[in-house]
Parts: structure tokens; sequence; C-alpha cells
């Protein structure tokens, strides 16, 4: 064989290995791009799974029914090619539970997948069984390319070990191999944990492919007293690897749907007081969310429907591959999320960074003490109130004292409003009142920084009541669940905003509102300028808080009538004891005709009544 002989059977393997390796490489895309088509309908269609799921429990794979038991006649055709899957799809399902001192799980063996769910230390608010899946609710399926397209949900699984602590469930392969599902679940914790593997797998699944599919559909039903309130705190949570804030879909009660093409490390299907959290050890590489919320006369009492698709990697070189998963089935308790140390306390809608700061190193630690010691929750909220109160005390006190110093002016104020009655004597009149206010020695922003650093603690305080499960279903007065309204009249009818009962706590608070904004009102001068901020501080936003809050947690306003009484006795105390008008009006002759220093914003309003003066001058030359 001549040198250019060798050449030419060198040339001819390198292109055929070339072309075979190119071949390959196309296949392999073709497979990753169909099945990310795939995945795509799958989300697509995923609502429709779950309205569906919702519309017709009784009909779900979970279950066996007539249909499936024809499926196992002999006369009917093969519908995998592999027979083991075959025979897996015509067979009945059967049920195991698993179970502890905190939640129990029923699982199906159809799909070796959750069929109920039930938080045992909890109730619903009718005192049923708490069920955070009902039984049928739930879809959950692993779809993979195993010589043909196929989803674990649609076959039974043989079951190989049973426990109260620990189910494995198998589905073999006709060519060897088979796909385990393993569960377990620890005594006093809420966490199921699940390691999903491959087994000898290699004669099954081809070598280039390398990702498998995770869906999974939840109906979650109703478990609270109003449904304004429960839609308003519930949402679908998803939080990236190596981030502390998740993302958050459905917030407000709006059904959405996101896909996100980057690693996803966990996500939620959350009710207000309750979630089901999924996490993978090695993160998800992708994924598609979706939620939506049933009405409010929904006959089956649903909350929302939602799905996650998710897509994940593995390595099947060898054969074999296991994938570890979390499953958290529980209460939104904060300390408990906390303990896992993946961020899942996040999804308890706390505030944004100054609020939540307020709520997670304050509030929540004070409210946790003071439980130990005492199980009257209203009891808490009052010593709470008292606590806040006494912290702050130093700023509020001079916001208290410069109101009432501002009170015991407005005799004076009066005289200046009828000495400068016009409009463009405005500048005059406010030059005139600073010096009042200098001579009797009051500032007039004296109040406005002290209340202005109160608003982080009330805003945290107006998260943290309908979002703290420690008041679910506790009773008080006449509320009968300090984490939902309380209602002394149900009406016949519905009014827009309000609703469809009457709130005592929502009402006494709107009536100490008002009583407040009429006793510090009187400091007002008489200037018509100010009759505006006088309704709106007397008779519109208490109108509107009661408005607010009559659908709100019950202990959130029983909070807020608890402050207004409290600030109402401070201002009280402070202009009966603290601060003597006829002092301040004394202080004020004494200084009569005396220089004053000019302050920056005396010079300021100085400077700007000599341009408005200069101006004035010029417009009446030009008018000469």
């Amino acid at each position: 064989m001549n040198k250019n002989s060798v050449i030419g059977f060198i040339l001819i393997f390198v292109i055929l290995f070339g072309f075979s390796w190119y071949q390959s490489r196309q296949y392999q895309k073709q497979v990753e791009y169909q099945a990310q088509l795939d995945s795509i309908a799958r989300a697509e269609k995923a609502y429709a799974d779950s309205l569906w799921l919702a519309e017709h429990p009784e009909d779900t794979v979970a279950q066996s029914s007539p249909a499936q038991d024809l499926r196992g006649m002999s006369s009917r055709p093969n519908i995998f090619k592999d027979s083991l899957l075959d025979a897996a799809y015509a067979d009945s399902a059967s049920f195991v539970t698993l179970a502890n001192d905190k939640v129990e799980i029923v699982f199906t063996t159809r799909g070796a997948q959750p069929y109920s769910v039930k938080i045992k230390d909890y109730k619903a608010y009718d005192s049923t069984d708490l069920y955070l899946i009902r039984p049928g609710m739930s879809q959950y399926g692993v779809g993979i390319y195993a010589g043909e397209n196929i989803n674990t949900k649609d076959f039974v699984f043989q079951v190989s070990e049973a426990t109260d602590s620990t189910l494995v469930m198998r589905l073999p392969f006709a060519k060897g191999g088979y796909i385990e599902q393993k569960f377990t679940v620890e005594e006093g914790s809420y966490m199921v944990r699940n390691y999903m593997s491959f087994v000898d797998m290699g004669n099954v699944i081809p070598r280039n492919v390398s990702m498998f599919d995770i869906d999974w559909n939840v109906v979650i039903p109703r478990l609270e007293k109003g449904y304004r309130n429960e839609m308003q705190y519930s949402k679908l949570d998803y939080c990236y690897p190596g981030e502390k804030k998740p993302e958050q879909l459905g917030r407000g009660g709006r059904s959405d749907e996101e896909r996100v093409d980057s690693k996803v490390s966990w996500f939620a299907f959350q009710q207000q007081f309750f979630s089901a959290i999924v996490r993978a050890d090695d993160d998800f590489a992708s994924a598609a969310f979706g939620i939506k919320f049933f009405e409010e006369n929904d006959p089956d009492k649903n909350l929302m429907a939602c799905y996650a698709d998710l897509r994940s990697e593995f390595d099947l070189k060898s054969g074999n591959a296991t994938i570890p998963l979390d499953f958290y089935f529980g209460p939104n308790h904060y300390r408990t999320l906390k303990s896992y140390d993946q961020h899942y306390e996040r999804i308890i809608p706390l505030g944004g960074s100054v609020i939540g700061l307020v709520s997670r190193w304050v509030i929540i630690p004070v409210f946790n003490f003071l439980g130990k010691f005492i199980s009257n929750f209203g009891v808490i909220i009052l010593i709470l109130t008292l606590l806040i109160k006494l912290v702050v005390s130093p700023l509020t006190m001079k916001s208290y004292i410069s109101s009432a110093k501002m009170s015991a002016l407005k005799p004076e104020m009066d005289k200046l409003n009828e000495k400068y009655p016009k409009q463009e004597d405005a500048l005059k009149k406010q030059q005139a009142m600073m010096d009042l206010y200098k001579r009797a020695g009051v500032s007039p922003m004296g109040g406005c920084l002290p209340m202005l650093l109160q608003i982080p603690v009330l805003y945290a305080m107006f998260r943290f009541f309908p979002a703290s499960i420690e008041l679910r279903q506790q009773p008080f007065l006449w509320a009968d669940d300090l984490s939902a309204y309380d209602s002394i009249l149900n009406l016949p009818f519905n009014i827009p905003l309000y609703g469809d009962h009457v709130s005592l706590f929502a009402l006494l608070m709107a009536v100490s509102m008002f009583l407040y904004s009429k006793m510090t009102s009187s400091q007002m001068s008489n200037d018509p300028n100010m009759a505006g901020m006088k309704f709106m501080s007397v008779w519109l936003m208490p109108i509107m808080m009661l408005f607010i809050c009559n659908n709100l947690s019950s202990g959130l306003s029983y909070y807020y009538l608890l402050s207004n009484l409290i600030t109402m006795a401070q201002t009280w105390f402070v202009k009966k004891y603290v601060v003597k008008p006829e002092k301040i009006l004394a202080q004020l002759k004494a200084n009569e005709g005396k220089p004053l220093p000019k302050s920056k914003w005396q010079q300021r309003l100085e400077e700007a009544q000599k341009m408005q003066q200069q101006m004035a001058k010029e417009q009446a030359k030009r008018r000469r």
C-alpha cells in the first residue's frame, strides 16, 4: 500500500468519524430541543390540568376506577413498548401512609407521589382536619426519555419497603434497571426527604439524555375564615441559588405565570399560613411556574391552583444516578422555617429591608418571648403595645410637647390670620408666625421628626399581624380568630370595599382615631387654608381606616385601637401636667421687643419676601 492510499484511508476515516460525531451532536441537540418544546407545552397545559383536578377529584390518576380496570383486559393493545411499563400502566393503585407527630402523608403507588397531606397539629377554620393537599388534589410526575417518552405519574410502582418513617417504591423496566422513589420522614419534623434514583438504567436511557423533567400540579384549599385576607397573603415563591430573597408570583391575589431560564434552588406553593416547599440539593436547571386563584363562591372551597414545571440535569454515564429533594409540608412559622437555613422564612410577608428588620429583630423575638409566659394573645398584644410605646416615648413626648405648645399659641396665631387675611400677605404672615414661635420657644417642626421615626414600627405591625401564624385561631373577647376579621353583625348584603359584616375592633379603632384627631385639631388655627387638612384628619382618615381594617386581622385593629388610646392618654397628660399655656404666653410677653437671632429659615423667608416686593415694584413700573 503506497503513501497516497494510506493518506486516503486516513482521510476517509477522519471524515466518517467526524460525520458520525456531528450526527450524534445534532441528534442530542434535537432531543434536548424537543424536550424543551415538550416542557413548554406542559407549562401551557398545567393550568387546565390543575383546574381539572379541582373539578374532577374522583378521576385523578392516583385512584383506581372501572376505566383503569378495563385497561388490564387481554384484548387491550400495548400502549408502551416496554412490557413491564405496559403492565404497570394497566395495574391498579394502592395507598401507603407515612406519618409522624406533625404530618401525615398518604402516597399512591400510581406515580409514587403524594395523594394527600394532613397537618396534624392544626385545624382548618371549620374545626375539621387541616389538609394542605386534599385527597386526589395533586399530580406529581417525572418525565424522561427511556427509549420512549414516559412520565412516572402514569405507572403503578411496586412497594419494596414500607415503615412508619420510610417508603420505597420502584418502577422496573424489561431491559433491566428501575426508577426508585424513596421518602423518609423524621419524628418532630415537617420535612420529607426524597431520593429519586435511576438504578442500572444504562440499557434503558440513552447516554445522550442528560435531563429529566418534574411537573407538579396542586390545588390548595381554603383553610381560613376570610377569603380576601387568605387570598391577599397567598402566593407562589421561588428562589435563585445564593439569593436570600425569593421571587413572588400571585401576590395580592393576582393569577400569574413565569418562565425561568436559569437555575432555581427551591419553590413554595404558599397559602397564608401553610406551604408546600420543594428544594433540590443540586438546584433545578430551569423552571416554569403558574398560579391561579378561584372565586370566593367556589363550591368546593378551593383557594388556588399552582403548577411547577421543572427541568433537572443528571449524569447517567455509570447507569446510576440519585437526585436528592426536600419536601416541606407545614406552617409558615418563622422560627421553624428559619431552622432549615435555606431562607424559607423569607416567604413570610414581613415587609422590605427596613420594615423587615424591625419585624425580624424586634417584634417577633419580643412576641415569642412573651408567648412563653402568657397564653392569652390579646394580653400579649396589649403588653407588646405598651412596650413599643415605652421604647419610643422619648421621641413621642417631644412630639406631644411641641403639639401642646402649638395649641397654647392658637389665640396668637388666630390674631395673625386676622391681621394678614390676603393671599399676597402670605409671606408676611409666615414670617410673623416664625417670630411668634421663636419668642415662645416653640419649634414648629419639633413634632414631625419623632412621628416619622415611628412609621417603620407602625408599618411593621401592619405586616406582622396578618402573617403571624401564632395568632391563627386565637380567640380574644368577641373575636374568635385574631388572625382574621371579627364580626358582631353579618350583613345580608355586601358593601363595596367594606364587606358583608361589621368588625367591632375596626369600628372602635376608627372611633378612637376620630377622637384623637378631634383632640389634636383644636390646636390648628382658624385659617381657611387649614380646613382641608382638618377634614382629612378628623373625618376622611378614620373612615378610610374603617374600610381598610374591616376585612383585615382583628389583632391588627385591636393593636391600632390600643395604640390610639395610649397616645390619647399621653397627649392629655402632657397638656394637663407638662405644658402650661400661661408659661408659654408669659415667655412670649417677656420676649416682646427683644431682638431675636434670625435662623436660616427666617433669612430665607425674608429674602423671598424682598424678592416678592422687588418683583411687585417692577411690575408697577411696567404698568406706568
